[in-house]
């Protein structure tokens, strides 16, 4: 813990997307534990999600303060109160979206200059390029928070420094990356447009040799959250009774459950989802299913309704409609696997809970991720998916996976035969690597002091 002289004041900026947040917020929590001072700067809606969170860390005598500024979404064209990506009534108004972020620039300078004590560090999401004038401005040291993982963040430097991909005419021809520890297979198709050393060894390394500057991997972050509240509420309030939820679980064999969740941004079109419902249906296992909210919500609502799923899947199925808590129901005895979007928060939670995966990625880093799960640390299967999903465009894309398939990799994942074992043993031995990296003297841990110690010496208070 860090004495009151040596006592730094970090500037959190959160990205407006719960993927964003949630880390964020996780990250204020570990510094303010390692005796730092902590201000997150976000909007009056988005800072609803995680008060109750912040409220507990205060009250166990963490230094964490919020900074709300008014977002500014009717002058950027947007509807009034609209201050987080899922909140967003069409996917073809993130440009307004981003427009707005860049709009709090003169805003919190104006809170900024009259902030105590001053500001000695920025940490800012990647998806907000606007803190990097006000760190200019400031003359305040600025930190980079990257979501990704460092698989991923490689993968990307390979390709995109070999050049290969001018070579490679096809959308859809497997191709190996150039240059990495495993041998990785990705299409053209599958690239996109939190850190954990532990798990990535090799590709940390790596990507810190690549970029020639400081990475400091301080995750699984997740893991902060140790109190039963603190994970029940992670993110947001769930929209499901959180301990009929535990209830639930608890009534279930350990293991015989499958958690299937796509994430807070990712949209599956009524007859995908129909098809992952029915195969759910004929596993005749236990599962809890995610469904999101917002505009197709209804639309598989009504086929519940009318095609009485829910009443034929009652006692062995829990359908949650719209946020679940993730991070407690991973970690649940009674959960032995989850369906994954392959997002990195999902992906490092299922690590840090040592669940098996089925993998199906749709946009952004999450083939890649899908290809550190199956094929490098050998704990995944494949749902099948191929072709990317570009947000927005789901409907042109269509199903792309039958209930078959989906089912047929459920009993792969599920079947408790020596294959399954085998990862389930590997997923264990993960987790266990995963937590000891977050206990002192873990290299996450370390990390995380290593940080704080490079921001002393660039102000000139060197403990």
């Amino acid at each position: 813990m860090a004495s009151k002289s040596h006592q730094l004041h970090f500037i959190l900026f959160p990205h407006m997307a719960q993927g964003h947040m949630i880390p964020m917020v996780d990250i204020a929590r570990l510094l303010a534990q390692h005796g730092m001072i902590i201000t997150i700067v976000t909007t009056p809606l988005n800072s609803k999600r995680f008060a109750s969170t912040l409220a507990r860390a205060v009250e166990s005598g963490l230094e964490i303060h919020l900074l709300e500024v008014p977002f500014p979404s009717e002058k950027a064209g947007l509807p009034k109160e609209c201050e987080n990506i899922d909140m967003l009534p069409s996917l073809g108004l993130g440009l307004e979206f981003t427009s707005a972020t860049n709009l709090l620039q003169e805003t919190v300078e104006r809170l900024l200059k009259d902030l105590k004590p001053r500001p000695n560090c920025i940490i800012s999401d990647m998806c907000l390029p606007y803190t990097s004038r006000i760190a200019s401005k400031f003359q305040i040291p600025r930190i980079v928070f990257n979501g990704f993982g460092c698989f991923s963040m490689m993968c990307l430097h390979r390709l995109y420094n070999s050049q290969i991909l001018e070579s490679i005419t096809s959308k859809s021809e497997y191709f190996e990356v150039p240059g990495l520890p495993d041998h990785i297979q990705v299409t053209k198709e599958q690239l996109p447009e939190a850190m954990h050393q532990k798990l990535e060894p090799a590709y940390v390394q790596e990507f810190k040799k690549a970029r020639g500057d400081k990475v400091w991997c301080v995750g699984p972050v997740s893991l902060c959250n140790k109190d039963n509240l603190d994970k029940l509420q992670r993110g947001d309030k769930a929209s499901v009774d959180e301990y009929e939820c535990l209830k639930w679980l608890n009534s279930q064999k350990p293991g015989s459950v499958l958690y299937v969740c796509f994430g807070s941004l990712c949209n599956l079109i009524t007859s995908q989802l129909i098809e992952i419902g029915l195969a759910l249906e004929a596993s005749n296992i236990p599962f809890i299913w995610v469904l999101r909210g917002g505009g197709k919500s209804t639309q598989i609502e009504k086929w519940i309704v009318e095609d009485g799923f829910e009443e034929r899947i009652n006692g062995r199925g829990l359908l949650i409609r719209g946020w679940a808590p993730q991070v407690a129901i991973l970690s649940h005895a009674a959960v032995g696997g989850f369906l994954t979007h392959c997002g990195w928060n999902s992906t490092l939670e299922g690590i840090c809970a040592g669940k098996p995966m089925i993998t199906w990625p749709l946009f952004a880093d999450q083939f890649l991720n899908e290809r550190l799960v199956v094929d490098v640390l050998k704990i995944g299967v494949k749902a099948g998916t191929e072709v990317t999903v570009p947000w927005g465009e789901e409907e042109k894309i269509g199903v792309l996976v039958k209930k078959k398939d989906v089912n047929r990799a459920i009993e792969r994942l599920m079947d408790g035969g020596e294959e399954s074992e085998e990862r389930r043993k590997r997923a264990k031995e993960l987790s266990r690597m995963a937590k000891g990296a977050i206990e002192p003297e873990g290299s996450s841990y370390v990390n995380m002091e290593m940080l704080i110690q490079d921001i002393m010496q660039q102000i000139g208070l060197d403990k």
